[in-house]
């Protein structure tokens, strides 16, 4: 992994430890990279009506959408153990929506393009049909 990787999976684990996750105890940490820049993070933060739970990637894109906007181009996730993990469906579709086919991921198994880990997926495009 080059130093860009490696600046990302430092930020993401730096966030997962903020995360919020007094019942799982599960933290998540998730950091990507914007094709102005920037670095954006975000952190799970749970809730006791667990369907109102927000993933690390939607703080992610939250954060990206506040600050701006702009097109995901690399993405990473961590746990608490600090081990990169993939993140969840309703994640990648978020991630989808931001980044695109061409998305980079670090996963478990190494680096995939988001079309590789939402093959098929649904997108803008799909509602101007």
């Amino acid at each position: 992994m080059d130093e860009t990787w490696e600046g990302l999976r430092r930020a993401a684990i730096e966030v997962a430890q903020r995360a919020y996750a007094p019942y799982s105890g599960f933290p998540v940490g998730a950091a990507a990279l914007v094709d102005d820049g920037r670095v954006v993070v975000g952190c799970n933060v749970e809730n006791a009506g667990y369907g109102v739970t927000l993933c690390a990637e939607c703080g992610l894109v939250s954060s990206l959408v506040a600050g701006g906007g702009g097109r995901l181009t690399r993405f990473v996730c961590v746990n608490g153990d600090d081990d990169v993990i993939m993140p969840c469906g309703r994640c990648r579709q978020l991630l989808w929506e931001h980044g695109g086919a061409e998305l980079l991921v670090w996963t478990p198994t190494g680096v995939l393009t988001m079309d590789q880990v939402l093959p098929q997926a649904f997108g803008p495009e799909a509602l101007e049909r």
